[in-house]
């Protein structure tokens, strides 16, 4: 999997960098309600999964963000040319596995994929990531019975810097259909500016995904 390490000479947020580097808890969440009509729209349409389709887009928005594939290093930061992601796949009995997707290519392609890595992550029942360098992976999990308006992902010691998404149960508001979606990241990498751009990102992929189209 690709990267390079930064110059960090040239790192625009080196202060932010070195301030939060130096906390015990360096993270920075934040929830809003995700205006998903159009993908709700079509996923009702077409019979497509709907958490398989809204981890597509996620996944294809947070990488279209660089502070997103960037990860804390003892030497500095490195950016990933493209992350994965690793989902948690219920088990049926209050247990669960991961899954790692790969979403860089067109959804056609991304489905049937998807589909048949969530079957054998089930067979495999495996909470070891399966990804050979697990610190490029986005955390993507879901609560769909419940509608939150906040959320707080546990974390290791020493702190890590893969971005982390929760998604909640969807729910009605006039004639949009609006969803719980929780980041949380190292804010040593990730500031405001960074959050706002990966939120417009996914509202672009969410309307171009209820046009049958990819960005």
């Amino acid at each position: 999997m690709g990267y390079h390490l930064l110059d960090m000479t040239a790192y625009a947020r080196l202060d932010e960098y070195n301030y939060f580097r130096s906390l015990a808890y360096p993270y920075v969440g934040v929830t809003v309600n995700a205006d998903i009509t159009p993908l709700h729209a079509r996923v009702r349409a077409e019979g497509l999964p709907f958490f398989l389709s809204l981890l597509y887009v996620t996944s294809r928005a947070a990488n279209s963000i660089a502070a997103f594939r960037q990860r804390l290093r003892a030497d500095g930061i490195v950016e990933y040319d493209n992350c994965p992601t690793s989902h948690t796949v219920s088990l049926g009995d209050g247990r669960y596995c991961y899954c790692m997707l790969r979403a860089d290519c067109p959804f056609d392609v991304f489905l049937p994929v998807a589909m048949q890595a969530q079957e054998a992550a089930q067979r495999a029942a495996s909470m070891t990531e399966s990804a050979a360098d697990a610190e490029s992976l986005f955390f993507v999990s879901t609560m769909p019975g419940i509608t939150f308006t906040s959320f707080v992902q546990p974390t290791p010691y020493p702190a890590d810097s893969n971005p982390r998404f929760m998604f909640g149960k969807y729910f009605a508001e006039g004639d949009r259909v609006l969803l719980p979606f929780s980041v949380q990241v190292n804010h040593a990498l990730v500031g405001g500016q960074q959050l706002t751009a990966f939120f417009e990102a996914l509202d672009a992929h969410i309307a171009a995904f209820g046009r049958g189209k990819d960005l």
